[in-house]
């Protein structure tokens, strides 16, 4: 099957190149050169297990393919999908203007019956906007005696919803074996051709089951943001809970046992720490509160998420602050971890952010470490600092773990990176300063306040 995707960040490049490797012919249009130019001699624009290795297999076998023309682009494609982002925007709102301009691109460029998909995150009701953008510019064409416009059919398009599932650092994994295909289509004789060829075009997905949910496109629409916003609510509630287990003297990684090994609720998003963050858990809560707004209601409990999360990234800081003062100057701390999660160098929202500028105010040098992000942390952490050019020379980073815990005065865990998880004690202990560790994600068990370490987590 002929494949468009138009926008290659996390989840168009993932998807474009896991439709090539089931054998469709697959173009991927972006705006950026420079991202066309880097994938086109081999490379990834960021950190993704597993990709890196699929593009290039993909491109050698010409099933993949790279460009900055859009007509091209939407002239190849039978299946056009839209995965553009969706930043918030001022408001909260998910801002749709490169979804739009998708959409456009589509009506000004078509020559003949396309079915177009909503990868991206939005709205309910996007998919309208959408058929009214390609609408909009098939109505310009054929009012300009475009011959190619006047032949084509009244509705020459069919627009689905077929949102994703992806986990940053294991992205290509769920879209090779989804736990659920979700498509919405809309009612009438094109919305049923564009479900047969999306069953089409997923079958071989679903070869032991059937993993396709189908539905109407606004209840497909909704469920990917009622998806991550039962997640982060997750989170936000064992957070709240980690911090009262603090100060009752109660483990909460026992707590989350006990909890977790009920099947009504499970072990999954249980683990407390220092917040979430990403790319779209953040975004995704504040635009469907700002969506609730716009229809006269509260959503109270993600508020209260949101409200949590922001408070959550905030909690470790204090900690430093109750051991060593308000002012920390002369002091050093060790940074592992500054990606949002493991397995991906995005810091989109990291609490690892939060943290650096916190300490830096403070007069501290920061020495970090992290084993993809830290060239995204060098773009994104002066932009942080803003014009304080000191505090920006106060943060500097190590090539190894114990290179930057060795002088300094605390240890202070930020991302759950397996390389992080059973460290040396006896040497980590040698290396620091002082023996103090803060465990922003209770990899470690509080039993090494016996090997002399003052160990400070999250509700432990």
């Amino acid at each position: 099957m002929n494949i468009t995707v138009l926008g290659i960040g996390y989840v168009g490049l993932v998807t474009g190149t896991c439709l090539a490797e089931i054998g469709n012919d697959v173009v991927c249009f972006d705006v950026d050169r420079e991202k066309i130019d880097l994938l086109g001699s081999g490379r990834t624009p960021f950190h993704e297990r597993d990709l890196p290795e699929l593009v290039a297999r993909n491109v050698g076998f010409a099933r993949l393919r790279f460009t900055t023309d859009v007509a091209e682009a939407v002239h190849h494609g039978d299946v056009i999908f839209i995965a553009t982002g969706t930043p918030a925007d001022q408001d909260g709102s998910a801002d749709l203007q490169y979804v739009l301009a998708a959409a456009h691109s589509i009506g000004e460029h078509m020559q003949g019956e396309k079915i177009v998909v909503q990868k991206s995150t939005v709205p309910v009701g996007t998919a309208d906007k959408v058929r009214m953008a390609i609408a909009e510019e098939l109505q310009k064409r054929k009012g300009a005696g475009d011959p190619v416009a006047a032949r084509l059919p009244a509705t020459p398009i069919a627009v689905v919803s077929n949102p994703e599932f992806l986990k940053e650092g294991a992205a290509v994994d769920d879209f090779m074996r989804p736990d659920r295909i979700v498509i919405g289509t809309e009612p009438g004789p094109a919305g049923e051709r564009a479900r047969a060829l999306m069953g089409q075009l997923y079958a071989p997905f679903n070869r032991q089951r059937d993993r396709i949910l189908h539905m109407d496109v606004g209840s497909a629409e909704f469920t990917k943001y009622a998806a991550n916003a039962m997640l982060a609510t997750r989170i936000s509630f064992m957070n709240e809970l980690a911090n009262l287990a603090g100060e009752l003297g109660v483990d909460i990684e026992q707590v989350r046992k006990g909890i977790g090994a009920d099947p009504r609720i499970g072990y999954g998003f249980l683990y407390a720490g220092v917040g979430y963050g990403g790319s779209c858990f953040p975004k995704d809560v504040q635009a469907l509160v700002h969506t609730a707004a716009g229809h006269g209601q509260r959503l109270r409990i993600l508020e209260a998420v949101r409200a949590v999360n922001d408070a959550q990234k905030h909690v470790l800081v204090d900690k430093i602050v109750g051991r060593f003062g308000a002012d920390l100057r002369d002091r050093t701390f060790a940074l592992w971890g500054l990606s949002f999660k493991p397995n991906t160098d995005d810091m989109r929202e990291a609490p690892s952010r939060v943290m650096v500028k916190a300490l830096v105010e403070r007069g501290a040098e920061v020495v970090a470490y992290d084993p993809i992000a830290m060239p995204e942390a060098r773009r994104v952490l002066p932009q942080d600092l803003g014009a304080n050019v000191a505090a920006a020379s106060r943060v500097r980073y190590a090539d190894s773990p114990m290179q930057a815990v060795r002088g300094a005065d605390a240890l202070v865990v930020m991302t759950e990176w397996k390389a992080f998880k059973s460290p040396n004690f006896a040497a980590l202990k040698g290396a620091l300063k002082q023996a103090v560790i803060f465990d922003g994600r209770n990899l470690y068990d509080p039993a090494i306040r016996g090997q002399g370490f003052e160990y400070f987590a999250i509700g432990r």
